[in-house]
């Protein structure tokens, strides 16, 4: 099976950055871009019947939209009948990436970050994308790195997606002082980072990593390194998770307030 990307689109603002992010993502990759739309009772008013020419105009306009954006890809298309999460939670157990915006239509005014994106974060197959903030072109991926086993997957990502981009990769660690063993310095922190960091410059040679120890709360820390970032990576859950959380608070916190999109990567099962 070849390559493929899915971004999720329902009409929404931030529907169009989607699906224009997921043409370029499926070009780094030489796969193909299917475009889904969840049609169900919740994505139309109750009693009312169901009018499928607005959504099938809204799928053309966004298949040619990403056809634009990328003109040699492979486009499919698709309405689903059932919910959001539901519906491209399945279609991630076949993807490469999922992509999908921030809030979608329907979302309170006040929430920042809608429900559909933080449960695919949670439940989704594969990696996902969220689109929101504004992606500095020439700014790095920055990844978290914490030294759990969570994190390894995320880190592999990040490294991935750095030489598609052609981008330099930002591997930030954060360190506790308060939280840290006693007699433990940074040279602890330095050493985590770097053993994290060995052997991906034998097997991507030509990305450039650059390491950070910040000293600090991880949330703010990471939500600051996102500012002149291309994307942010993150895992699902990191060291000191609950074992009942899919979505750690730390990748909770930075899909809410990054400023840049930010890619939510799950450990191995």
């Amino acid at each position: 099976m070849g390559k493929l990307v899915v971004a999720g689109v329902d009409g929404s603002s931030s529907c169009r950055a989607a699906v224009e992010t997921a043409a370029r993502e499926a070009g780094r990759r030489v796969a193909g871009l299917r475009v889904v739309h969840a049609f169900g009772p919740l994505t139309r008013p109750m009693y009312s019947p169901p009018d499928p020419a607005p959504v099938e105009e809204l799928m053309r306009e966004a298949a040619d939209h990403a056809h634009a954006v990328a003109p040699e890809l492979e486009i499919t298309h698709e309405v689903v009948h059932g919910g959001a999460v539901e519906v491209l939670t399945a279609e991630s157990r076949t993807a490469d990436l999922l992509v999908v915006g921030a809030r979608g239509v329907g979302g309170f005014v006040g929430m920042l970050l809608g429900s559909t994106a933080v449960s695919l974060a949670a439940h989704a197959l594969c990696p996902v994308l969220v689109i929101r903030g504004e992606p500095h072109e020439s700014g790095p991926v920055v990844v978290a790195v914490d030294g759990s086993p969570q994190g390894e997957r995320a880190l592999e990502f990040a490294v991935a997606e750095a030489e598609l981009r052609g981008a330099e990769l930002l591997a930030v660690h954060v360190w506790q002082p308060d939280y840290a063993p006693a007699g433990t310095g940074v040279e602890a922190a330095e050493r985590l980072l770097s053993l994290a960091l060995a052997g991906f410059a034998e097997r991507y040679p030509d990305v450039v990593v650059r390491q950070q120890v910040l000293s600090g709360e991880p949330r703010e820390m990471l939500i600051e390194s996102s500012r002149n970032a291309q994307v942010v990576v993150v895992g699902a859950r990191g060291r000191g998770g609950f074992a009942g959380l899919l979505l750690g608070s730390v990748s909770q916190a930075v899909l809410h307030h990054a400023h840049c999109p930010v890619a939510v990567v799950r450990g191995r099962d």
